[in-house]
């Protein structure tokens, strides 16, 4: 009977014990997911105002740079990029130079419209899909609603996203939200891509990454990183 019980107890706490390392699916991995960055460009920076353009810039460099440390398959899509929306942010030339990445220009408002971006993006055979643009209430609106009507599953990094007004932000975050959308941030995307700290193969990548553009938190990382060898 000891010994039934004994193989009871290993069988519970060894089932126990793989079940808490089993990571839920709703979690992003490297491999499950697309990108998608669309129209961060001059024009529609110009009127930004729910989120102040220094902190957007940072964000969207944190979210560029996680999708090229990780290998994340990105799309990078302009609106009328040469007539008047003008190049993307620098931050994200830096990570996906234009000659090598092959932008998607559209006159499409709703990214998802757009033949040529519709493919490129399901095309990358994922059914996680994840956003961030300008301007949050009309070309992240758009392709979010739309994809989750082709039954995606939607994730929106919204400090890479930003609106004429905080409102028409926050605004266009509930309605995709209530749509079935899950909202995010920058920093929690390139975590919740690295997710271990043993990773060595991007821990360097993700720190310098973080300490360039993760303001008081990448001071932080600074300054453990050169206190911690005292």
């Amino acid at each position: 009977m000891k010994k039934i019980l004994l193989s009871f107890v290993i069988t519970l706490v060894t089932f126990a014990t793989a079940s808490a390392q089993k990571p839920s699916p709703n979690l992003l991995s490297p491999t499950n997911h697309a990108l998608v960055l669309i129209d961060h460009e001059g024009q529609m920076a110009f009127a930004t105002h729910s989120i102040p353009m220094s902190e957007l810039r940072d964000n969207v460099a944190i979210v560029a740079g996680a999708s090229k440390i990780f290998k994340v398959p990105t799309v990078v899509t302009t609106v009328a990029e040469k007539s008047f929306s003008g190049p993307v942010f620098p931050e994200i030339l830096e990570v996906y130079p234009q000659e090598t990445s092959g932008y998607i220009d559209r006159t499409t408002m709703n990214t998802w419209e757009d033949a040529n971006a519709h493919k490129a993006i399901t095309g990358k055979g994922k059914k996680k899909i994840v956003f961030a643009g300008l301007w949050t209430s009309v070309c992240i609106v758009g392709p979010v609603l739309s994809a989750i009507s082709e039954g995606y599953d939607v994730y929106v990094i919204t400090d890479a996203s930003g609106d004429v007004s905080k409102e028409a932000h926050d605004q266009a975050v509930t309605r995709m939200v209530q749509a079935g959308a899950k909202p995010m941030t920058s920093i929690q995307y390139l975590l919740e891509l690295q997710r271990d700290w043993a990773r060595q193969g991007t821990y360097k990548e993700v720190t310098d990454l973080v300490k360039k553009h993760g303001g008081s938190y990448g001071i932080g990382i600074q300054y453990s990183h050169d206190m911690l060898k005292h």
